[in-house]
């Protein structure tokens, strides 16, 4: 008799502490669960346009923000000691390369995951040219940037004492041909690193900003001086409409960024349909393979996988513990460019 109203206690004890589990679980689900918000309402390809637009701005206001910074800071330093021909003042030179070098750097790396870090109409139009940005969204961001870089002209402008000293212009001996040549070729070297570091997705695809900023820096060394640089029409737009002065051959720095972004795009393209991928196999390889093959026949070897070495094995995040050698052909996918990064070409697709 007891051992069954013991039991009937017990049995009441544990539907009711299910009871009280299924509560709180469902109390716990309803804290948890978001509450509705206005934005919701909103269709998705549109908010994501609007960010788009709205993180381009801001990245190209601040990448040339830090640029025209440091670039009127170096330019309107008094010339006591220092040569008056920028060509013989490399110090300056090097100054002004690592201002826009360093600030694209910096900024691409933190925009990268939000809008791909584009800041530069020739770029977009590369982008939409190879297909990695649809039109309407480029458009918008072209629009953007360009806002973008009249705000950092005129923020730098009223911020630091003096007149603004960031104008694109050639040099005295630079002829308008030469200067649009030089900006079509310094354009082609930038857009080009682009699609091989950020858009081409690799092992080294999270450090593109690095080597994208040291293209940048590299165009400017030998820019400078002789058209100022630019690779970039929102770098040149922004300045002529702070400074109301638009010189006749400003066009150049339209028009040349944008070809040298088509020559670019037009070599990916031909390289993609010729199978680069074959000529260099492997680079994004870690040696499994190469590990796999050197081991000799036998039952202890019929697994290739499990006679690898643990090493190998599960180093690429939400991969399991086997460990495939992915092949190098179609793992580009630049329908995703301003997603973010893969850390691994072929990884996890």
């Amino acid at each position: 008799m007891n051992s069954s109203h013991d039991s009937h206690v017990r049995f009441r004890g544990s539907q009711s502490d299910q009871l009280n589990n299924g509560t709180s679980s469902q109390q716990h689900s309803q804290r948890g669960r978001r509450q509705p918000s206005i934005l919701d309402r909103v269709p998705l390809s549109t908010k994501n346009l609007f960010v788009a637009a709205v993180g381009e701005f801001v990245g190209t206001f601040m990448f040339l923000l830090f640029a025209f910074g440091g670039t009127n800071a170096v330019n309107s330093a008094p010339d006591e000691g220092q040569p008056a021909d920028l060509s013989a003042n490399p110090a300056r030179l090097l100054f002004i390369s690592l201002c826009f070098g360093i600030s694209l750097a910096v900024n691409a790396w933190v925009f990268y995951r939000i809008t791909g870090g584009l800041f530069n109409p020739a770029v977009t139009i590369g982008l939409m040219a190879i297909g990695a940005v649809d039109v309407v969204r480029g458009v918008v961001v072209i629009i953007s940037q360009l806002i973008g870089g009249i705000a950092a002209a005129g923020v730098v402008s009223g911020l630091l004492p003096g007149e603004l000293y960031v104008s694109t212009t050639l040099s005295s001996d630079t002829s308008v041909v030469q200067g649009f040549f030089i900006e079509v070729f310094l354009t082609a070297q930038l857009v080009f690193t682009i699609f091989m570091l950020a858009v081409e997705k690799h092992r080294g695809t999270f450090m593109a900003p690095v080597g994208i900023g040291l293209s940048l820096f590299i165009t400017q060394m030998m820019g400078v001086y002789y058209t100022g640089g630019s690779v970039n029409p929102a770098r040149s737009f922004g300045p002529a409409v702070a400074t109301a002065s638009f010189p006749t051959y400003h066009w150049i720095y339209f028009i040349g960024p944008i070809l040298g972004a088509l020559v670019a795009s037009g070599f990916y393209k031909f390289i993609k349909v010729l199978e680069y991928e074959t000529v260099n196999p492997g680079q994004d390889d870690d040696g499994a393979l190469d590990a796999a093959q050197s081991i000799p026949d036998g039952p202890a070897s019929k697994d290739p996988e499990e006679a690898a070495p643990d090493s190998h094995r599960g180093t690429a995040p939400g991969t399991s513990g086997s460990h495939a050698v992915p092949d190098s052909r179609g793992s580009t996918n630049v329908g995703s460019y301003g997603s973010g990064p893969s850390l691994e070409a072929g990884r996890g697709q």
